[in-house]
């Protein structure tokens, strides 16, 4: 009986250390032997937001420890792992270079081969970890660092659709949880704020919610809600600003969700079509039954990530080895570290003053 291939994957490309080993069973299905996440909330909190020095420093004093849990937690020995994936990129240049080093020196110590894995190629593929998910489908890549619609054509094969040309809807969330005076990371918490409060006490701005295609901005809603957050003086106006900054991304999501359906549905002829949602944004529940709603509406299956995986972890960077690892896809031990690395690398850069949308 053949082997089933076995993969260590690292993880640390912001501020959790991760480390998972997966392997697939005998329909060629993924399986989590073991996966581990430290996070850096008491690192951070105090600032507000994660200082990059510091995380690449907790990230040194955790990877070999938090390597070695998932090692004993799977039970497999380390001399019978197969490759050994690790994230390259996007992220903090200073902690990417933790995780890609170690990595780099476990495979040249154990002559294991090495695989560079996309962060967002990760969160793409996350899905595959829990639900039978075949190309092409529609993904919604809702991140603290990223927002944008990808066509998900085969492994390494993506097509931009729409991004945001500012902020990420997930550091929207962090920035308005820090406004309302939520203790760092406030970005989940603003779901349970939001319960408390009426939606409809503030007007958001929508920026660009009817012009630009499936691109998406989230600037002028945070320039919005610091106007808004000067003025606020009980615990119920907090309440209802993070009501209505909920349901203003929950429209803003579901329009653009709209848009983007209907280009992936004049793409492809098929009977079924699948809308994949992902990142540390669709662990959100309010989200995750608007967008299950609209796939309702448009015939489309809903798919997202176990609440767990949503967030950073390596169990997705080991399963995007996992998977290249089938067709022999391996890097050299120089590999760079890549601050920013697009799925879509022929897509345009959208970011940054003079970005004009039709």
């Amino acid at each position: 009986m053949k082997k089933k291939p076995i993969i260590l994957g690292i993880e640390s490309s912001c501020d959790e250390t991760a480390a998972s080993i997966i392997t697939e069973n005998e329909h060629g299905n993924p399986i989590i032997l073991s996966n581990i996440v430290s996070s850096q909330v008491d690192v951070h909190k105090d600032f507000g937001g994660v200082v990059p020095e510091l995380a690449a420093r907790a990230h040194i004093e955790k990877i070999d420890l938090i390597t070695q849990k998932a090692i004993e937690k799977s039970k497999v020995k380390l001399e019978d792992v197969d490759a050994i994936a690790a994230t390259a990129g996007p992220g903090l240049v200073v902690c990417l270079s933790v995780g890609l080093s170690f990595a780099k020196a476990l495979a040249l110590s154990l002559n294991k081969p090495l695989i560079a894995v996309n962060h967002l190629e990760g969160h793409a593929l996350s899905p595959r970890l829990n639900s039978k998910l075949n190309y092409p489908y529609l993904l919604l890549l809702i991140s603290g660092g990223h927002t944008q619609f990808l066509d998900v054509q085969e492994l390494g094969v993506y097509k931009r659709l729409g991004t945001t040309i500012d902020d990420a809807v997930g550091e929207a969330f962090d920035k308005t949880a820090k406004l309302i005076g939520i203790e760092f990371p406030g970005g989940p918490k603003i779901e349970e704020y939001a319960k408390k409060g009426d939606p409809n006490k503030y007007n958001l701005p929508k920026p660009i919610l009817n012009k630009g295609g499936c691109n998406l901005s989230f600037a002028g809603l945070k320039t919005a809600v610091l106007k808004i957050s000067k003025e606020i003086k009980t615990d119920q106006e907090k309440f209802d600003l993070a009501a209505s900054f909920q349901k203003t991304i929950e429209e803003i999501l579901l329009k653009k969700s709209k848009i983007a359906i209907k280009e992936f549905r004049n793409k492809y002829n098929k009977k079924e079509h699948t809308f994949v949602i992902a990142g540390g944004v669709a662990a959100n529940k309010k989200i995750r039954e608007v967008l299950i709603n609209l796939c309702k509406e448009e015939d489309f299956i809903p798919i997202f990530p176990p609440i767990n995986l949503c967030g950073d972890n390596a169990a997705m960077i080991a399963l995007v080895g996992l998977e290249k690892s089938k067709i022999k896809k391996f890097d050299n031990l120089d590999y760079p570290v890549k601050p920013r690395w697009p799925l879509d690398k022929d897509a345009a850069f959208l970011k940054g003053a003079g970005v004009i949308l039709k």
